[in-house]
């Protein structure tokens, strides 16, 4: 397996030149650039002229991770060239979050092969439930299956998001690839470091991921009494105070949910993912230094064996848009935390998201908010 990663800056063109040798039906590239895609339609240009039987998916973010640098409207790539894996690439339109568990059961199926080793999956962010997409997910795939990845971002606008298709930006998709024999190895960590505070309350009403009221009171009149002054800035706001739903299935015990928007008119609150009716809930609130001792968790989490140090590998980091809002100007410490776990020579990039998508500690995957989530790819 060969290893490679580059920088497009609009403007600026590339860091280093792209290596067409390095084209094969075995290549994976990644890409996570800057919610305004049509700077970036250069360098899209660019890689499908480059790598023509390679296998291209990518996302928009709300920050680029390359290497140990946090950047914005810019285009990170991996460009990863499997010796003996096989890969298979969908991408499935999703016309509403309705259609999130139907989706995803749809992609899984396709996927589906006893040869079937991984999915990485990147998603439209706004209008999709994300818990409800791994849920699909998982309804077909076997339990060994490891399944990682993202949700778009669109830093603290939340307007539009977008995913590669034919290698255009495209709104309203998810895309999944498949990763199949026994060569690739998968490791994979995920971590969060908020703190909870205040009591925990019952859910009295939702539906799926919109929640309507906390022990019988209109949620979003009880958020907008915790969060004060910043209530006139949700859903951005909204970020910095995510939902944590009991949960003894994950590390942390809690389930966490960032949100995507808030409806005046009812006083409901839409998450990224499902929140339970009859569930209990509490608020959270981070702290800069827990994140990054989260971060490096993650990093520790997911040392794996099968990853033989002296071969080459990749490190896909997918953290929380609310992570990076909290963190500001020490956001690049918590991708230090992260690189200086990573064996030597591991490759790392990848981005601030709606949502991460991992396994839990108990192995079932699941949506996480406000956690940073590695997916690291090598190759026997």
């Amino acid at each position: 397996m060969k290893v490679a990663v580059h920088l497009f800056v609009p403007n600026a063109g590339w860091n280093t030149p792209l290596d067409g040798a390095m084209d094969s039906p075995s290549t994976l590239i990644l890409v996570f650039g800057g919610s305004e895609s049509s700077p970036l339609g250069r360098a899209f240009a660019d890689l499908s002229a480059t790598y023509p039987q390679a296998t291209l998916m990518g996302c928009s973010s709300s920050g680029e991770i390359y290497g140990r640098t946090l950047t914005d409207d810019s285009l990170v790539v991996a460009v990863i060239q499997f010796e003996r894996t096989t890969l298979r690439l969908l991408a499935t339109p999703l016309a509403s979050a309705a259609e999130s568990f139907a989706v995803g059961a749809e992609i899984a199926q396709s996927l589906l092969s006893d040869k079937l080793k991984s999915v990485f999956v990147l998603s439209e962010g706004l209008a999709v439930n994300g818990s409800q997409l791994v849920n699909g997910l998982a309804s077909i795939l076997p339990p060994q299956v490891i399944v990682t990845g993202g949700l778009a971002g669109d830093g603290p606008r939340f307007e539009k998001t977008w995913v590669l298709v034919d290698g255009a930006a495209q709104r309203g998709y998810v895309t999944a690839v498949g990763l199949y024999g026994e060569a690739v190895k998968i490791a994979h960590g995920s971590r969060g470091g908020l703190d909870v505070l205040g009591p925990e309350r019952e859910v009295t009403h939702s539906s799926g991921n919109v929640l309507y009221s906390l022990d019988g009171q209109p949620a979003l009149l009880l958020y907008k009494r915790y969060l004060g002054a910043r209530a006139a800035e949700l859903p951005a706001s909204g970020l910095l105070f995510p939902l944590a739903i009991r949960n003894e299935l994950d590390e942390d015990g809690h389930t966490v949910r960032t949100i995507l928007g808030v409806n005046e008119t009812d006083n409901s609150i839409t998450f990224a993912g499902d929140i339970p009716q009859g569930s209990f809930v509490r608020l959270m609130r981070a702290n800069s230094d827990r994140l990054i001792d989260g971060a490096t968790d993650a990093a520790a989490a997911m040392i794996n064996p099968l990853l033989n140090p002296a071969n080459q590998s990749v490190c896909i980091a997918i953290s929380c848009v609310g992570r990076r809002l909290v963190l500001g100007q020490r956001a690049e410490e918590e991708i230090d935390a992260v690189a200086n776990v990573l064996p030597q020579g591991t490759r790392l990039i990848g981005y601030y998201s709606y949502g991460e998508i991992s396994p839990l500690a108990s192995g079932r995957c699941d949506l996480h908010n406000q956690t940073m989530t590695l997916t690291t790819f090598g190759e026997d």
